[in-house]
């Protein structure tokens, strides 16, 4: 491996802008994780980061025609975590991604997505939802973009983040480019805080504003996870790690 290749990527590359650097240093070069599937084959995958050391994961995932592929992230532990996926969907290929994010205390919680329509008739789907308290960074970087010829492309990324404290940072890049006719394609981003009137609403029902806030965090995080095969395994990890950072 040339020296150069080992070399940690700087703030001036757009995927790290916003990454935890010293974090990624001695993690540093990430191996490249590979996923083919086949053409008309179904797989799914979930990645799950909740311990107290820092992670970086690369993958890179080929659809072929008619190929699935149902990816879900839990990324919610005590130190820095990042997940990079890229993902080039073949003609008719369905890709999703659910995704959640947990960071507390002076944790970043990242994950960079690139998802390449490189035929006709595919779809994506990307549904991330971070959470972020104390001095933590929660990003989305992602990427969606149609080649020409990719015709009937489908793509859509819907991000949102919630800041628990003022201290607590969330950045969001979601981004289309398209160079296809006749695609349907959008993306929503949104970061705020809990809703007052729905905290107000629940108090005045009687439930403890810690317990109202529980919930409605619960809720918010349960959005990436609909529709998995193991939904209910990563809602209960999503949750444990949740009463570890309330």
């Amino acid at each position: 491996m040339p020296a150069s290749a080992a070399l940690l990527p700087t703030r001036h590359d757009e995927d790290f802008r916003y990454a935890d650097l010293e974090a990624l240093a001695p993690l540093w070069p990430v191996a490249l994780e590979t996923i083919a599937v086949a053409a008309g084959e179904s797989r799914a995958l979930s990645l799950i980061h909740t311990d107290a050391r820092p992670i970086a994961r690369e993958l890179a995932i080929t659809l072929d025609d008619g190929a699935s592929f149902d990816l879900r992230v839990l990324n919610a532990g005590a130190a820095s975590g990042r997940i990079a996926v890229r993902a080039t969907l073949g003609r008719g290929a369905r890709f999703h991604l659910g995704a959640a994010q947990l960071a507390g205390d002076a944790a970043t919680a990242e994950i960079v997505t690139h998802v390449t329509h490189a035929a006709p008739d595919a779809v994506s789907r990307q549904v991330v939802r971070s959470v972020a308290g104390g001095g933590a960074t929660a990003n989305y970087l992602g990427k969606v973009l149609v080649a020409k010829g990719a015709d009937g492309t489908d793509g859509e990324q819907s991000v949102r983040a919630m800041l628990l404290d003022r201290t607590a940072t969330a950045n969001a890049r979601p981004e289309l480019e398209i160079h296809a006719d006749d695609v349907k394609c959008a993306h929503g981003c949104a970061v705020g805080e809990l809703d007052a009137n729905g905290l107000f609403y629940m108090a005045s029902r009687g439930l403890p504003p810690a317990e109202a806030k529980r919930l409605m965090l619960q809720a918010f995080i349960a959005e990436a996870f609909v529709g998995a095969g193991d939904e209910e395994a990563l809602q209960e990890q999503a949750l444990a790690a949740l009463e570890a950072m309330l």
